[in-house]
């Protein structure tokens, strides 16, 4: 059982407090309720307490691990598919499992891939709804306001020009490379073709 005051996580809603316990009667039963209060936007919701495990309630994750949050959010963007369904529906699951370093990933990875390719209408969206689950509990966990959290994961996903212009350099070299390995591949087939052809007509 929580109590009032006490820090939790409603996974796919983000982090909150307990501010109170009600009792409510619906369809001539008595049910109580957490009534959790989030941190964005004031918003309350209302959680069954004898449903808190089946929806996977939990702890809001200490300091230290919100640290860790933050670690992870600075590492390089993890293999996604290029497959936009494939990619929205791994993503989902992450986001499902309410696992605050799972959010992290799909924060992290989405803000890269906006950032380097732009995002869709659905994913830009999903970023955005992440981007409120995550905030939500590095408040509670960091003790810190909603846009001294917003700004600080931005910061980690800002390129600086030269970065931006090294990356298209980068890009730009690997795909001539890749067209010259096709040119010199195709010519050597026609090469090899034409000496076929010639010992042909040699032994004809």
């Amino acid at each position: 059982m929580y109590k009032i005051g006490d820090k939790v996580v409603y996974p796919n809603h983000g982090a909150g407090t307990i501010a109170g316990i009600e009792t409510k009667t619906i369809l001539d039963e008595k049910k109580e309720y957490y009534i959790m209060k989030l941190p964005i936007g004031e918003m309350k919701v209302m959680i069954p307490v004898d449903k808190i495990d089946k929806i996977g309630i939990r702890d809001v994750i200490s300091e230290e691990k919100a640290d860790e949050v933050f670690e992870l959010l600075d590492g390089e963007k993890s293999k996604m598919s290029q497959n936009w369904n494939r990619r929205f529906r791994a993503n989902q699951e992450k986001l499902k499992t309410g696992d605050i370093f799972e959010v992290a990933e799909v924060v992290r990875n989405l803000s890269i891939r906006d950032r380097e390719k732009g995002l869709s209408t659905g994913e830009k969206k999903m970023l955005s709804n992440a981007r409120q689950i995550l905030i939500s509990e590095l408040v509670l966990a960091k003790d810190m306001d909603e846009e001294s959290i917003s700004e600080k994961m931005d910061d980690l996903f800002i390129l600086s020009e030269k970065e931006i212009e090294e990356k298209k350099a980068e890009e730009e070299k690997a795909k001539k490379e890749k067209e010259e390995k096709a040119r010199k591949e195709k010519e050597e087939k026609a090469r090899k073709e034409k000496e076929e052809e010639a010992k042909k007509e040699n032994n004809s």
